[in-house]
């Protein structure tokens, strides 16, 4: 895990876009891919680049999950009746580090996913340390009684630069959280623009 959040940093300039919509990523100043050749790649995607690219948007938007739990995700969405697009969606959405970052309880995906390994949140009464565990309609989050008061929390929820999605209800006093319903696709507050269709065809090549 250490490594992938050293590289979070480089992210954003390999895939072309200010991923997380952060005032200070370095797409901002430098908007082309990292490297001695990257101001000259420019070359036109095949379907299946642009079908990859869309596979790492979306994976590394979800704290550059690794490939076997990705592919994971994906087979439970086509496994489970309905669009797959969507499905994929709303698993990804059900993960634990999503809604802690969803509920601006952290700045990043990266250090929602740290906060929960290191023993802050129970869910439902019972503490929790996993962070893609998958959450159900009407689960209680919250915060543990001794970690209520750190400071990364008020950091973040003084952050005005996201809004929290209707699909969850935040206790910002109780440091709770209830996760209302799975969201649709359109209601997911993506920065940038996101395509689950282009990787559910990556996967199904």
């Amino acid at each position: 895990m250490t490594k992938r959040l050293n590289s979070k940093h480089k992210i954003d300039r390999r895939l072309k876009v200010n991923l997380w919509g952060r005032p200070k990523s370095p797409f901002n100043k430098r908007a082309y891919p990292p490297g001695q050749h990257g101001q000259s790649k420019n070359a036109k995607l095949s379907d299946y680049g642009t079908q990859l690219q869309a596979k790492q948007k979306l994976k590394s938007y979800y704290g550059n999950i690794n490939e076997r739990q990705f592919r994971n995700v994906y087979r439970k969405a086509i496994m489970k009746k309905g669009d797959t697009a969507e499905n994929l969606i709303g698993f990804l959405e059900r993960r634990l580090d999503s809604v802690i970052y969803r509920a601006k309880f952290s700045s990043t995906i990266f250090s929602s996913r740290q906060f929960i390994n290191h023993g802050h949140v129970k869910v439902n009464g019972k503490k929790v340390n996993i962070s893609s565990y998958l959450l159900s309609e009407e689960d209680t989050i919250e915060i543990k009684d001794k970690s209520k008061q750190l400071a990364i929390i008020d950091i973040a929820l003084a952050n005005k630069e996201r809004d929290i999605p209707e699909y969850l209800q935040v206790d910002e006093k109780k440091r709770t959280i209830k996760f209302v319903r799975t969201p649709k696709f359109e209601e997911v507050p993506y920065p940038v623009v996101m395509e689950p269709n282009l990787v559910i065809e990556y996967y199904s090549r």
